[in-house]
């Protein structure tokens, strides 16, 4: 009874105390993927705003270089399908005919506007139901205008939600002579984003990149292997080299359905073997494909398949699901 009282007591204080940064990975996690995406234009301030509401355990920032060596908060080396880049520069395209974060500033790219995802060539909403392309008034951020908003909101709202950053095709900015990784480590650990138990995951799908991140740069940080690849899944032993995590397209949990009954892969109880945490991508109410509904997606991946956690545009769904689950 003494050791229960302990630790009751223990929990009550991290809870009382929101400058507490420990890792929250004794759990089930959500993670806001870019934002609460599914209800405001990805990567904006205002969906990582309104994700932080919804109680998450962890926000995303995929991470790209701007001309002066500002990390952006956006999910593509390319600008023109989530601003109006092609309006405000449009002699400012390569000879592929898109437009890169990294040939501008970091002013010029606070004077675009953001929007909802659309396809560049087409002009047409991705996600037709999702929040209205080109209304409101959007725009593209920093790493560190986000970590102060996150910061700022677990002070004031007394929570503790974490940041889930990710390395983006890291080869590319090195053929462009930038260092991507070492400036986004500098920036965490400036804000106090060192070790395993502060509330900081990072990701990249570049294997070589993040296990350099492990052993050459010396990163305690907690790191995740992102996959897509089918092959990828007979390297697990190579990442838990250096990797605490795997985060695989949940396809790749998924065998079949035999009797209405899915069945599954052995990626998470293999994952699970070597002490992997799994965070599958991305989980989505209005982009189900095999699932009959959402309900269906999230009893199967999080409860039956026993994932760690999910990246869901729909953060909200998902806590109230695993509320209700546990």
């Amino acid at each position: 009874m003494k050791s229960i009282l302990v630790i009751l007591i223990g929990l009550l204080c991290v809870s009382c105390n929101p400058n507490k940064k420990e890792i929250i990975l004794n759990k089930k996690i959500v993670i806001a993927h870019r934002g609460a995406s599914a209800y405001l234009p990805e990567h904006t301030l205002a969906s990582k705003a309104m994700a932080h509401a919804m109680n998450v355990d962890f926000i995303e920032q995929d991470l790209v270089l701007s001309k002066d060596n500002i990390p952006i908060v956006i999910h593509d080396i390319y600008l023109d399908d989530v601003t109006d880049v092609a309006v405000k520069f449009s002699n400012r395209k390569r000879t592929d005919g898109r437009y890169y974060v990294i040939d501008f500033t970091f002013n010029e790219l606070k004077t675009l506007q953001a929007t909802e995802r659309f396809d560049s060539k087409t002009g047409k909403q991705v996600y037709q139901n999702r929040f209205p392309i080109w209304k409101g008034n959007f725009k593209l951020h920093s790493l560190q205008e986000e970590i102060e908003l996150v910061q700022s909101l677990n002070k004031s709202t007394h929570k503790n939600i974490g940041i889930y950053p990710e390395i983006k095709q890291p080869v590319f900015h090195k053929k462009e002579g930038k260092n991507l990784t070492e400036i986004v480590l500098k920036v965490l650990a400036d804000y106090g984003y060192n070790t395993k138990k502060d509330n900081c995951i990072l990701q990249c799908f570049d294997a070589e990149e993040l296990e350099r991140i492990r052993v050459e740069l010396k990163s305690e940080l907690f790191l995740v292997q992102l996959i897509e690849n089918s092959e990828e899944t007979n390297k697990l032993e190579y990442f838990a080299t250096y990797a605490d995590g795997l985060g695989p397209w949940y396809k790749q949990i998924l065998d079949k359905k035999v009797n209405g009954k899915w069945q599954f892969t052995n990626l998470v109880a293999e994952a699970h073997k070597l002490g992997l945490k799994v965070h599958p991508y991305t989980f989505r109410a209005d982009d189900l494909n095999d699932f009959l509904s959402f309900e269906e997606m999230m009893q199967t991946l999080l409860i039956d398949a026993n994932v760690d956690g999910a990246f869901t545009d729909f953060p909200d769904l998902v806590v109230h699901f695993l509320e209700n689950k546990y």
